[in-house]
């Protein structure tokens, strides 16, 4: 997951940047010494984390967090960091994960860094988790859980399909002896730009139309090993652009 640090102090970026060494899957991408910069950055790399320092020297950190939302209305986990006590409660106001004071205590960036990956790997947060399906050389990282992940080829993956009573898409692919559930916070958006080969056909189906032989009345069939497949119903609204997507190929 990526992390992005905006504080026009050159050693508090080091130190905080140091600190984050420790956490492995956390990346930091880019960091800013101003407001408009930290906002640019944002933009282009749109972070899970954010480290915000509430004195800038172009606008203060509410300001930036009222002209990231303005920009593009994105939401990633917001941490103002500050010597200042006093800006915890208009951090809180304007939606901020977490508020921590300097000098960065590494207890407290614990506490924050515990809840920030418990908060997105149940989905409960506003972050956008693209990152969580991490590309490979052709592989995909899914991660289930806290600890628990599998490999995946892209090529092997047949059928998502969208768990409306559990709320989670999971996925059916080779070598998997049961379809794999992933985590909430992972959207049709997420997958559908995994590789140009899925393509959605119902509201709770996405397929690889590498897989695809025929679609039978309405119902899709597939190659070996997915033969078996007989349940994935082609949806009105999704056929035409199904039939014109298999007539291209």
């Amino acid at each position: 997951m990526n992390a992005i640090i905006v504080d026009d102090t050159p050693a508090a970026i080091e130190s905080l940047a140091a600190k984050l060494k420790k956490y492995p899957d956390i990346t930091l991408v880019a960091t800013a010494d101003n407001g408009s910069d930290g906002i640019e950055q944002v933009m282009k790399h749109r972070p899970e984390l954010l480290f915000l320092d509430m004195e800038l020297p172009d606008m203060t950190g509410i300001e930036f967090l009222e002209r990231m939302r303005a920009e593009d209305d994105y939401r990633c986990y917001v941490v103002i960091y500050t010597a200042y006590n006093d800006y915890m409660l208009p951090a809180f106001r304007n939606r901020a994960f977490d508020f921590l004071l300097k000098p960065i205590d590494d207890g407290e960036l614990d506490t924050i860094m515990n809840r920030f990956y418990a908060d997105s790997l149940n989905g409960n947060g506003s972050a956008r988790q693209d990152d969580t399906l991490k590309r490979e050389d052709g592989k995909l990282l899914f991660y289930t859980n806290a600890v628990d992940f599998r490999l995946i080829q892209i090529r092997d993956i047949c059928v998502f399909h969208y768990d409306h009573e559990a709320r989670v898409w999971t996925v059916i692919a080779a070598g998997c002896d049961r379809p794999l559930r992933l985590k909430r916070n992972i959207t049709k958006e997420n997958l559908l730009k995994i590789d140009d080969s899925f393509i959605q056909v119902g509201q709770k189906y996405i397929i690889n139309i590498n897989y695809l032989l025929e679609v039978r009345d309405n119902i899709c069939c597939f190659y070996p090993p997915f033969d078996k497949i007989d349940y994935v119903k082609v949806g009105r609204f999704f056929r035409r652009k199904l039939i014109s997507r298999y007539n291209s190929l």
